[in-house]
Parts: structure tokens; C-alpha cells; sequence
């Protein structure tokens, strides 16, 4: 008698063919973009230790902890590959020419999950420009992104603007707020709540959760704002970002919005698609943190493809049967095609059984 698996703990899951087959090819798909692009992968561990994963992450406390029996410091599993990038930009490449083009993919874990995203294990892809933050570097990473999810099959995109440090902008210089009222107000625009800002007495600020929306009218009604020109090169870098971005591109703005972009500076965005619920990834403009003090303003996005693959995106697998006996030079050539084989290993093999979508036959490829 077989002992009974245990059931794998909540949020992990096994993932096999097809969608296994897709998460690779859809991997293979958008790092090939980024190649083509002059970004040059790097590949950082899966554990660091727990105080360099933190700090760095901003004092993050959410991650998967353990001792390490060699060391017997306390390691952490990454939760987000981007800080190990910043890592190893202020680091091993500290002396390469800015701007440094990176993008990496892996695997992060997370200590817990959502509603919208229940797994805890998730794959993640990623580019970074380090040493910009300059308009240039948030509109080539924008068009980056969108270009990445096309490779993959993607259509019906979306793609959503925010100003992260808008507000804090705004309390600096046209309508001043002090520390805690500045909180309050962030938090009544995160709700969209117009009667929760008239009780806090900050009118002014009203015309931002009608400034939320498609992105032609949104910034329209953000120009309109009466911000004294504080608002001017925002505006202006958003226009720039938007320009060169195909029709087919859905652009929404929501200049308030902060979830998701806690460590963003004067830009940021999401992705989302036709067909799935939650976004696809994010991106925007951030400074790194290096450790004599001092940061460098970079520019980068995330994607996380694990809903593509087992949404179907991705390429199709062409399986062709090979009978006893057949011919193996129109085998391998059929393979250098792009074909995969599946080979007889006895003449009871049933090419339907086996998932085969055609069988060779006279040296060719036959549906089945």
C-alpha cells in the first residue's frame, strides 16, 4: 500500500503540460524582446540574507524566513527580483556605463495572497534602465512592456498612468497641506471619496478624482487644474510617454493612484488585459538605494505571466507521432522546424494517446 500525498500548501500548485509549456515559451518570448532591445540578463539567487532583502525592499517584512545551518544568519526568499537588481547595480555594476540596461525572470514567493492573485509562487520578468528616470527611459520602458506582452499573445491591452508623488507635489507648492492632514487627504483620494476631502476642507483637490479616467479626457481635466504650473512637467513628460504608443493601446490615467506604487517617484504604470482580472504588471520611475547613502534614479517594469499561460497564450505545440521504422532525416529536419516529435517505442503506441496532432507518413507531416 502507497502512502497518500500530502496536499501542497496553500497558494502552490503543480503546473503541468500545456501550461507549463506556455509559461516557458512565453518566457522565452519576452526575454527575447528584451535581448533585442540591449538588455542584458542577470540571474540573482533565490535566497539573500534577510536584512539586505529589507532594507532594500523598503523595509519589507513580508518575506519567507529561515537559518541557514552553514552561516546560521537568517536567510530570506525574495519576494520581488527588482530590489536583487538594484543590488547587483549598485554592487557587481557599480563601474558599468549608465544608462545599464538589465532585465532578469524567476521565481518569487510570496508569505501571503489575494484575492485576485491567490498563488504564492509567481513568475516574474522584468527590464530596468539604471542611472535615468528622465522622460526617455519611462517611454522607452512603456513601449518595452507593451511590445513584451505582444510577444506573448496579448491583445486588448491596457495601459493605466499615475503620478505617484502628484499629491505631495501639490502640498509642497500650490495647496499646502501639513504631515497629517496631507495623509488624510491621500487616503480620501485613494476611495475617491469627494465628501471625505469637503469635510477635511481640501476643495482644492476635488478635481483630481475627476481627473481619473481615459487618458485623452483625464489629462485634459488635469490640465485644468489650476496647480500654478506646478504640474507642467508632468503633464508634459505624460504626453511625451503616450506619444509614439499604437492606437490599438488602450491609455487610461488615474493621476491619484498609489497602490502598488509605494516606492515610485514621478511616474508610474499598470498593465491589465482583455480577459484577466488582475493586472499583468506594473512599472515606473524609482531611485535605488546604494550603500554609502546616496541613490540613483532608474526606470523598469515587471510582468507576471503565470495568468497567460493558463489562459492559453502562447505558442501552440505541434506534436508529430513517429512510427517504427520511420525516416530520420525527415524527422530531424521537421524538428529543426519547430516541430516536436514524439517517437514509437513499440507498434502499440496510439499517436491520439499520446497527444499527437499529426503522424509522419511518406516523410511528411499528416494530420491525424
Amino acid at each position: 500500500m502507497s502512502d497518500t500525498p500530502e496536499l501542497l500548501p496553500v497558494g502552490f500548485r503543480d503546473r503541468l503540460a500545456p501550461v507549463a509549456e506556455r509559461g516557458a515559451a512565453i518566457e522565452r518570448a519576452v526575454l527575447g524582446v528584451l535581448a533585442s532591445h540591449g538588455y542584458d540578463r542577470v540571474d540573482p539567487p533565490l535566497a539573500e540574507t534577510e536584512r539586505a532583502l529589507s532594507q532594500r525592499g523598503g523595509n519589507r517584512t513580508d518575506h519567507l524566513r529561515f537559518t541557514d545551518p552553514i552561516s546560521q544568519r537568517t536567510l530570506a526568499l525574495r519576494t520581488d527580483m527588482t530590489t536583487q537588481i538594484g543590488r547587483i547595480a549598485a554592487s557587481r555594476l557599480a563601474d558599468a556605463p549608465r544608462p545599464l540596461r538589465l532585465c532578469y525572470a524567476g521565481q518569487v514567493l510570496r508569505l501571503r495572497s489575494g484575492q485576485l492573485r491567490p498563488e504564492r509562487q509567481m513568475t516574474q520578468i522584468g527590464a530596468e534602465i539604471i542611472g535615468s528616470d528622465e522622460v526617455a527611459a519611462a517611454r522607452e520602458v512603456v513601449s518595452l512592456a507593451i511590445e513584451a506582452l505582444q510577444s506573448a499573445g496579448v491583445t486588448g491591452i491596457t495601459v493605466d498612468f499615475t503620478l505617484p508623488d502628484l499629491v505631495d507635489r501639490l502640498a509642497e507648492t500650490r495647496y499646502p497641506l501639513d504631515g497629517a492632514k496631507l495623509e488624510a487627504v491621500k487616503a480620501e483620494l485613494d476611495s475617491k471619496d469627494a465628501g471625505g476631502l469637503a469635510a477635511l476642507g481640501a476643495q482644492d483637490y476635488l478635481p483630481l478624482i475627476a481627473a481619473a479616467g481615459p487618458y485623452h479626457d483625464a489629462l485634459t481635466k488635469l490640465e485644468a487644474l489650476d496647480a500654478g504650473g506646478a504640474l507642467a512637467s508632468r503633464i508634459e513628460g505624460l504626453r511625451a510617454i503616450a506619444l509614439p504608443i499604437a492606437d490599438d493601446i488602450r491609455l487610461t490615467l488615474d493621476p491619484t493612484e498609489r497602490h502598488g506604487f509605494e516606492y515610485q517617484s514621478w511616474f508610474g504604470f499598470t498593465l491589465y488585459a482583455d480577459g484577466h482580472v488582475a493586472s499583468l504588471g506594473r512599472g515606473g520611475t524609482y531611485m535605488l538605494r546604494q550603500a554609502d547613502g546616496g541613490s540613483e534614479p532608474a526606470t523598469g517594469f515587471s510582468l507576471y505571466p503565470d495568468a497567460l499561460a493558463e489562459a492559453g497564450n502562447g505558442e501552440s505545440a505541434r506534436r508529430l507521432f513517429l512510427p517504427i521504422g520511420h525516416d530520420g532525416a525527415a524527422s530531424a529536419k521537421l524538428r529543426s522546424e519547430g516541430w516536436r516529435t514524439v517517437a514509437a517505442l513499440s507498434d502499440v503506441d496510439d499517436a491520439n494517446a499520446l497527444g499527437c496532432t499529426h503522424r509522419l507518413e511518406n516523410g511528411a507531416a499528416q494530420p491525424l
